[in-house]
C-alpha cells in the first residue's frame, strides 16, 4: 500500500511540478504528516525531491528528473477507454483504476503533449444522459460487468415492458452505454439479445464459465441492433399538415432525423401549410406526440389516427368546459 502511494506521489510531482504538502495530502487522501514521511522516504531512496520555502513554496523534483516507473497494470489499461467518462467508470467500479491510469499517462508524456492533455480535460466534458432525464438506476451493474469480464454465466430476474417479470440464464458478451442507460448484450436460448440493466431485479453470477464466440464484434452487433430497432419501432405512416414555423417543434417531438427526412419530401400547399408523411409507432403513440403541437398540425391519414385526435380534443373540450374561442371562466 505504501509503495503504491510513494509511486503516486512521485508521479504527481513529475506531472504537476511544485505542490504543497496540503495539496499532495488532498490528492492522495492522506494526512499532511504522512506526506512529510513519504517525501523523506523518497529522498532516502535517491529521488531528488526538494522543498522550496516561503508562501509560494512546496515540494518539487530536480529540474529534468523523470522516473521511468510509469508502466500501466492490465486493469488500468483496460479502463483507459473510459478515462474521459468518470461517471460510467465509477458505475463499473473502475474510477480508481482510470484515475491511476490517467496519472501515469500524464507522467509519461513530454511537457508539450502533457500540457495539451491538460487543456483537453479543461475544455471538454462528457455528460452522457439526455436532457430532462437522469441515468438509469442499475444496482446490479457491477455484478454484470464482472460476469462480462470473466465470461461467467449469470442468472437474473428481469422486468419486461409492463408488469411481467421473467427469469433468464445468459452468457453476457458485453455492456453498452446509450443515453445514460446501460444495456447488456447476452446469449440466451441460442440467440444474442439485449437487456436494459436498469430492469434487472436480481442477479447471481455463477461459477460456471462459458466460451465466448470467436469474432463476436460488440460494436457491430449494437450498430445492427440499433438499425433493426428503428425499423421495428415505426410500424406505419401518417400524413399531416403542419404550420411552417413549427418545424423545430416537430423535430423536438419526433426527433431531428425523422423530421429532416419527412421535410425533405414535404409539399407546400396553397395556404402555406406543409403536407408531409411521417413514420409512427402506433396510432395511440402518434396521438400523444401530435397533440403536443396543438392547432399547428392537422392529421389527414390514417382515418383511425384522425378520429382518435378528434375524440381526444372533444374530451378535453368537455373537461375544461370550453365552448368557443372567447370562452373564459367567470365571463
Amino acid at each position: 500500500m505504501r509503495a503504491s502511494r510513494l509511486l503516486s506521489l512521485l508521479l504527481l510531482l513529475q506531472t504537476r511540478g511544485r505542490l504543497t504538502a496540503s495539496e499532495i495530502a488532498e490528492e492522495l487522501e492522506v494526512s499532511v504528516r504522512t506526506v512529510y514521511r513519504d517525501v523523506e522516504a523518497l529522498s532516502a531512496a535517491g529521488v531528488p525531491v526538494y522543498a522550496d520555502r516561503g508562501p509560494l513554496g512546496g515540494y518539487r523534483l530536480l529540474d529534468g528528473y523523470r522516473t521511468r516507473l510509469n508502466g500501466l497494470t492490465a486493469a488500468e489499461a483496460s479502463s483507459l477507454f473510459l478515462a474521459g467518462l468518470p461517471g460510467p467508470a465509477a458505475e463499473l467500479g473502475l474510477a480508481d483504476l482510470a484515475a491511476a491510469a490517467e496519472l501515469k499517462l500524464l507522467a509519461a508524456l513530454p511537457p508539450e503533449p502533457r500540457s495539451q492533455a491538460a487543456r483537453m480535460r479543461e475544455r471538454f466534458h462528457f455528460d452522457v444522459p439526455g436532457w430532462y432525464r437522469s441515468a438509469d438506476d442499475a444496482p446490479f451493474l457491477m455484478d454484470i460487468a464482472e460476469a462480462v469480464w470473466e465470461d461467467r454465466v449469470v442468472r437474473f430476474r428481469y422486468r419486461r415492458w409492463g408488469p411481467a417479470e421473467v427469469e433468464r440464464m445468459v452468457h453476457p458478451y458485453g455492456l453498452i452505454l446509450k443515453g445514460g442507460s446501460w444495456y447488456l448484450a447476452a446469449a440466451c436460448a441460442g440467440s444474442v439479445r439485449t437487456y436494459r440493466v436498469g430492469r434487472i431485479m436480481s442477479a447471481e453470477v455463477l461459477d460456471k464459465r462459458f466460451e465466448r464466440p470467436e469474432g463476436f464484434d460488440l460494436v457491430e452487433f449494437w450498430r445492427q441492433f440499433a438499425a433493426d430497432f428503428a425499423s421495428r419501432m415505426y410500424t406505419a405512416q401518417a400524413v399531416i399538415r403542419l404550420v411552417p414555423d413549427r418545424r423545430e417543434l416537430l423535430a423536438y417531438t419526433l426527433g431531428a432525423d425523422v423530421t429532416e427526412k419527412a421535410l425533405a419530401d414535404a409539399v407546400t400547399e396553397a395556404d402555406g401549410w406543409l403536407r408531409l408523411t411521417i413514420p409512427i409507432e402506433s396510432v395511440r403513440h402518434a396521438t400523444w406526440q401530435l397533440l403536443r403541437l396543438g392547432g399547428s398540425v392537422e392529421v389527414l391519414e390514417p382515418p383511425e389516427l384522425r378520429a382518435l385526435m378528434a375524440d381526444t380534443v372533444s374530451q378535453l373540450t368537455r373537461m375544461y368546459g370550453v365552448t368557443g374561442p372567447g370562452a373564459a371562466s367567470g365571463s
